[in-house]
């Protein structure tokens, strides 16, 4: 591991209002703090995470430790809880740290990338974006003048910086600071800027949230896939279809279990991860799948895309048939379907119709079922 995160999400975040600090508040379905983890653990080249908690939290943190980051308590002010967050890193073999405000949950992958990249070079870098607004002076509501803007910048986080060169320079720093690049300065370390972005906002005020549920909405990673999958009827005394043995005259042919409904879901999943078909993951030609459970199938798709980083959204599953009826056993194969994939039953939808008697399937030569399953990046 060389390159470490320290998100600090100890503060209260008075201005923001709200019945909880900032970083606990929902923004497009999730916490703020759930936002800004995700962006680093989806960026290339980031070991540990660690999250510096203000001590009266540090029972949601059990949530952050589970999921494979670590947890320190914060101290009174920024800079202690930065000391701690650096501190835990001490044995993690860390060469270089980004820290980062937990407010900050727009963050781009391109602005952590570059001042990753920054970091080969350079002892310290940040993002900054140039101000290129009119500055003026101002009291009791009036204009009292005005200052030249040039070269003056707004600073931004992640700041990045060689560990050993700024865990030294907090250990010398006395007094308040407004960021880390004002103690690596004060150690006298040069800090690169690399460019920032207007979306990566720090929310602060009430109004922040609802830019910020803009932002993030807008770059939601969703995934779409449809699967269509075909068996024929042969020899039997029933049919499995989305996991649920329905009884009828005759068996769906196949290498496995002919279940032709999961089949088709789990190609819709993995057509939205671009990971190919079940002939793929699971060729017809291995003697090893003759005849076995399409859950096995469907449960592999599932763990696919939680270690891709999506969540499954919702599936949409048709069958087409003239026989069996498959009304009366809908409720089970929705159930059957929402248990392999840990999802609420209510975001699961399983219907059929018939081919008006057209087509091998309006000749009740076999079942046809088509697929659409929505992903959500987690």
């Amino acid at each position: 591991m060389t390159t470490a995160a320290i998100i600090v999400a100890a503060g209260r975040g008075l201005r923001a209002g709200g019945e909880v600090a900032k970083q606990w508040q929902q923004v497009a379905g999730r916490a703020i703090l759930d936002h800004t983890i995700d962006a680093f653990v989806r960026a290339p080249g980031v070991g540990a995470i660690v999250v510096v908690l203000h001590p009266d939290d540090m029972q949601r943190g059990v949530a952050i430790v589970a999921a494979g980051h670590h947890v320190v308590a914060g101290g009174e002010t920024r800079l202690a809880s930065v000391r701690n967050g650096l501190k835990i890193l001490d044995d993690m073999s860390v060469s270089k740290v980004l820290i980062h405000d937990a407010a900050r949950p727009c963050v781009s992958q391109q602005v952590i990338t570059d001042v990753i990249a920054a970091l080969i070079t350079a002892k310290a870098a940040a993002p900054a974006i140039a101000l290129s607004d009119a500055l003026w002076n101002g009291a009791d509501g009036e204009v009292t003048g005005t200052k030249d803007r040039a070269g003056l910048y707004r600073a931004q986080t992640p700041q990045g910086f060689d560990y050993a060169a700024i865990c030294a320079a907090y250990d010398a720093y006395k007094g308040g600071a407004s960021d880390d690049v004002q103690v690596a300065r004060a150690a006298g370390i040069g800090v690169v800027i690399v460019p920032g972005d207007e979306d990566n906002l720090k929310v602060t005020l009430p109004g922040d949230f609802a830019r910020a549920q803009r932002i993030l909405e807008t770059n939601m990673d969703i995934r779409l896939g449809n699967g269509f999958d075909v068996h024929r009827f042969g020899p039997g005394d029933h049919v499995t279809l989305c996991g649920v043995d329905v009884a009828f005259d005759r068996g769906l042919q196949g290498h496995s279990d002919a279940d032709v409904g999961m089949h088709a879901v789990t190609d819709a999943i993995y057509g939205a991860l671009a990971q190919g078909d079940i002939g793929q993951h699971f060729p017809p030609s291995d003697p090893q799948w003759k005849g076995a459970d399409s859950r096995i199938f469907l449960a592999h798709a599932v763990q696919m895309a939680a270690d891709m980083g999506f969540q499954i959204s919702n599936v949409d599953i048709t069958l087409i048939c003239e026989n069996p009826k498959i009304g009366p056993h809908a409720g089970a194969m929705r159930q059957a379907i929402a248990a392999i994939m840990e999802v609420d039953m209510q975001r699961i939808s399983i219907k059929a119709t018939t081919s008006e008697r057209l087509g091998f399937t309006g000749r009740e030569e076999g079942i046809a079922a088509l697929a659409t399953a929505a992903l959500v990046a987690s």
